[in-house]
């Protein structure tokens, strides 16, 4: 069959691709230039011989000292990675195009998963056609940069913790997640969903994370971008409690109990002892209810206290970012958000949330948080730079490891 190369495609023509596609990726949408607006961005791809889109990708152009620039396709192209023809249409036509602006060379981060496991089932085992995807980029130049383990060597995480929708969701969850989100409803915690009308709270728990964590996310206007850029699909989940009424709520509770304590009968041993451990819990609630009172000026009314921003994109659910009150750890707001968020996500028509990288050795703290919503892990094939410039992609390609390795 005849294939032609194109850059003439449609916002809504590239999404209806995209969005039904294995490969369906929120960094693949149209929307994600805007987005990525200090990147200049076009929509390339492939035509069959009855003009049907059969390949295609957003593609961001970012530029370079002396008039050069890369080009980066963050988890594309689309398209049947078992058929050669396409891919080297594509490329070859992408090649030729990318000359204009002076492109040094095009880096590539497909959608393929070479793999894909429980965390409790780790293993090293790739799916048989891995190389045949490879050696298929390789006929186009395509140098593929290794399976990368940690998730500062490469610019997308090659490994991410994804939950997959099942008829039984909620109770398929482990045990203890289970557990703890009660914890969270006996601490009358409640979440609601949102737009652009929370990012400013939002961007408050966000800024809390990065002061504990001592990192940099996002800001305020980066995340009302966000929701710009998807006005229907870019929802903001908070976690809230009204901490005063709780409080006082909690000393009724202590209360009561040592009424029941006074009059309880002294043969009655048994529901003695279960009466006064409810006291001492109790008293360690409201103490550190007390201590947060004290830390926090004046605290009326409901307060937020952890917060989610995802984007829903066909078939699939991206969970960006997340922020959290530490000091409010106790009543274990981020378990029932993201229980919330990934409900909201499989009962709107997402397959998958995913909840974003991990370290592939899965030994890190993100991994170990993760694993309590039961999800797969999905190893990514990886990287790869296809140089444009031969002569000048070697000299760059050295100093753009040697930055990479300096701002580790």
């Amino acid at each position: 069959m005849a294939y032609t190369f194109t850059t003439n495609i449609t916002k809504d023509e590239h999404d209806a691709f995209v969005t039904v596609h294995e490969y369906c990726n929120l960094l693949q949408s149209a929307s994600w230039a805007k987005v990525k607006d200090n990147w200049k961005s076009l929509l390339a791809g492939v035509r069959d011989g009855n003009n049907k889109l059969v390949a295609s990708s957003l593609v961001l152009i970012k530029p370079l000292p002396l008039g050069f620039t890369m080009y980066y396709l963050p988890k594309g192209p689309v398209m049947d990675f078992h058929n050669q023809e396409i891919i080297n249409t594509y490329f070859v036509g992408l090649k030729k195009y990318s000359k204009k602006d002076h492109c040094i060379f095009i880096k590539v981060d497909p959608g393929i998963h070479v793999n894909d496991y429980k965390s409790s089932e780790y293993n090293t085992n790739r799916y048989e056609d891995t190389e045949e995807y490879i050696n298929h980029m390789k006929q186009v130049g395509g140098k593929h940069l290794g399976f990368t383990m940690h998730i500062a060597d490469t610019i997308q995480p090659r490994f991410q913790s994804n939950v997959y929708k099942c008829d039984d969701f909620e109770e398929s969850l482990p045990r203890h997640t289970k557990r703890l989100m009660k914890d969270a409803l006996k601490r009358n915690v409640e979440v609601e969903m949102g737009g652009i009308e929370f990012a400013e709270e939002f961007a408050r728990l966000v800024e809390l994370t990065e002061e504990r964590k001592g990192v940099h996310l996002r800001n305020l206007e980066y995340f009302k971008k966000l929701c710009e850029a998807y006005p229907t699909d870019a929802k903001i989940f908070l976690a809230s409690v009204d901490l005063e009424a709780l409080y006082h709520e909690y000393i009724k509770k202590h209360e009561d109990i040592e009424k029941e304590i006074e009059e309880c009968p002294e043969n009655a041993k048994k529901k003695l002892r279960r009466l006064q451990d409810m006291e001492r819990s109790l008293e360690k609630d409201v103490k550190e209810f007390k201590e947060i009172f004290d830390e926090m000026d004046q605290v009326k009314g409901t307060i937020h206290i952890a917060g989610v921003l995802s984007i829903r994109y066909g078939h699939t659910c991206e969970m960006l970012y997340a922020g959290m009150d530490q000091r409010f750890k106790k009543f274990m707001p981020q378990y029932y958000i993201y229980v919330k968020n990934m409900k909201w996500a499989f009962e709107n028509g997402c397959g998958t949330c995913n909840m974003g990288g991990v370290e592939g050795s899965l030994d890190d703290g993100l991994t170990k948080f993760k694993d309590n919503f039961n999800p797969m892990i999905n190893e990514f094939i990886g990287e790869f730079d296809i140089p444009v410039n031969k002569l000048v992609y070697p000299f760059f390609n050295f100093v753009y490891k040697r930055l990479k390795e300096r701002n580790r």
